[in-house]
């Protein structure tokens, strides 16, 4: 470990807080692993062995966009566009109908920013989904979106979001955040909200007693430099509000989209820059590791680097897909326990607000993953396999 990450250690185990340039000197620590270790360390302090994950559905209502992110995939301009697609309120309520029998606890709304839809398209949208479900838990529309609905409805974003609470809403995602640069952010999303924007827009949410997520999406054209201004801009704003339940950091995909001659990033930028969130963001509870944009494999690995929360079930994601992620569009229930545990934490299933429903019992770490049956087929398959290749030797004299 070199000196520059014994002394940030030093300052962490004081309880000191940690500066920008200790936040620069973590993302250029060549020691992955020691950042990680201290990463880890902050997790155990606040979470001990668990990790969180809840069952939740996300409902993309409408790609069309009149934004133009240089870094999206999922959206279309115009509502005739080859591609784009909006769902009448029977078809957005029917993706939670199908599933009552097993329902989620909580639903994930996002959208593109349809110039054509009335205000009271999204409010209908709540109100019978809490029809459906009194209880689900309604997690809808980023910063952004409530920026463009008080811009194009001639609203502020309290009466946006009073009216969006009436309808049902319970909390605000945390998307949108990109980058916080200004010269960056009007480079890859102009025209959109600004970071002042999505930072007041969480502002009041908070002071209507309405939690929110965060996010920060990294590995396209920012610096370190950026991003550490854009965790410390989120802790400022924890330090005034306290409405920040969780991070989430989201890795850039660059397929089919503006950017898609860049790089996606690594493993090892993901997982560092996971663990300098967690160091960063120390009024900040929860760290996540979305599955989604890291794949399930790391994602898992990241449970070691300072994250304590694998998201959910999610079930229908694309806005990732499109921008060519290799990760599943759902994860089972059981699939992210076996993960968890095979981390060597103990699972926690949640509810949105973080209130525990299920603590799943510590387990040894299981061999594989494979049913009795399969595991038994592959052994017999070896032994056959063995054998051939002793037939082989003998036959060729090798």
């Amino acid at each position: 470990m070199l000196d520059v990450t014994c002394n940030i250690r030093d300052k962490l185990r004081r309880g000191e807080r940690l500066t920008f340039d200790d936040g620069v000197a973590l993302f250029l620590e060549p020691d992955l692993l020691a950042v990680g270790a201290l990463a880890n360390e902050a997790c155990e302090k606040r979470h001990g062995n668990f990790t969180y994950f809840n069952r939740n559905m996300r409902v993309e209502i409408t790609n069309v966009c009149v934004a133009s992110c240089l870094f999206c995939s999922f959206a279309k301009l115009e509502a005739h566009m080859p591609g784009a697609h909006t769902m009448s309120l029977e078809e957005a309520w029917r993706e939670l109908e199908v599933r009552m029998d097993d329902p989620p606890s909580e639903i994930h709304v996002v959208n593109g920013l349809h110039p054509g839809l009335p205000f009271s398209y999204y409010e209908e949208l709540l109100r019978g989904y809490k029809r459906i479900k009194p209880d689900i838990h309604l997690k809808c529309f980023t910063a952004v979106e409530i920026h463009f609905f008080a811009q194009h409805f001639g609203m502020t974003y309290q009466e946006v979001l009073v009216r969006l609470r009436d309808a049902g809403l319970d909390s605000l995602p945390g998307g949108g955040g990109e980058i916080f640069d200004e010269d960056v952010r009007s480079r890859i999303s102009a025209g959109k909200a600004t970071a002042a924007n999505y930072l007041e827009v969480h502002r009041v949410a908070h002071h209507l007693g309405m939690p929110t997520n965060a996010t920060m999406l990294y590995g396209h054209i920012e610096t370190f430099a950026h991003r550490v201004d854009h965790l410390l801009r989120l802790r400022a704003l924890q330090d005034e509000t306290k409405g920040l339940q969780a991070f989430i950091a989201l890795a850039f995909h660059p397929d089919g989209n503006g950017m898609k001659n860049l790089p996606a990033p690594t493993a090892v930028d993901d997982l560092r820059t996971i663990a300098v969130s967690r160091l960063l963001l120390d009024n900040v509870e929860h760290i996540k590791a979305y599955w989604v944009s890291l794949t399930p494999d790391v994602a898992q690995l990241a449970l070691r680097f300072g994250a304590d929360d694998l998201d959910g079930t999610v079930v229908h994601e694309t806005i990732y897909k499109n921008a060519g992620s290799h990760s599943p569009g759902a994860l089972e229930e059981g699939e992210l326990v076996r993960l968890i545990r095979e981390a060597g934490r103990i699972p926690i299933e949640r509810d949105t607000l973080y209130n525990v429903i299920r603590e799943y019992p510590r387990a040894a770490v299981p061999e594989a993953a494979l049913k009795v049956k399969d595991r038994q087929r592959a052994r017999r398959a070896l032994r056959e396999a063995s054998v051939q290749n002793a037939c082989s030797s003998k036959e060729t004299g090798s």
